[in-house]
């Protein structure tokens, strides 16, 4: 299966490595090309016990990318991991998660599944969903799933 996953971060870059350990073909993708040249080095930006050796051990089913455009083109399951952060009056910033689901919708070209893991209020997929079915190629079958980065 070829897995995107948008945000590597602790909940992303975690995810995408697990899922290339277990065989998945997996895009990790960020906006951050300073994180991707290292994780392109198996070096992990983040400290999580053994996922550098994880890393490093499914190299050849890893991509890490910051091109969002070739990265959703032809995926089968697209993983928002993005952050969330924490507005002033306590609520979350979903703008990363918009955005995510924006990227996604112009660019994808085949039926997928797009899951939505950020931390994210009640509500906040059938947003996801409205934008991408607003944006996306007519004709095309996105579903769009919720696996809250602490389920």
């Amino acid at each position: 299966m070829r897995i995107v996953v948008a945000g590597t971060g602790y909940v992303g870059l975690v995810t995408g490595v697990c899922l290339a350990h277990k065989g998945h073909y997996v895009t990790c993708l960020d906006i951050d090309s300073q994180k991707i040249e290292l994780m392109k080095k198996g070096i992990s930006p983040i400290f999580e016990p053994d996922l550098e050796d994880l890393m490093r051990e499914n190299m050849q089913r890893l991509e890490f990318t910051t091109d969002y455009k070739a990265a959703y083109q032809n995926a089968d399951v697209i993983f928002i991991a993005v952050g969330t952060p924490e507005k002033k009056d306590g609520s979350a910033n979903l703008t990363y998660v918009f955005e995510a689901a924006r990227q996604v919708a112009q660019c994808v070209e085949n039926n997928c599944i797009v899951v939505v893991k950020s931390t994210v209020p009640v509500g906040t997929n059938d947003k996801v969903e409205a934008i991408i079915r607003q944006t996306a190629k007519q004709g095309l079958k996105i579903c769009v799933e919720s696996n809250p980065e602490f389920l």
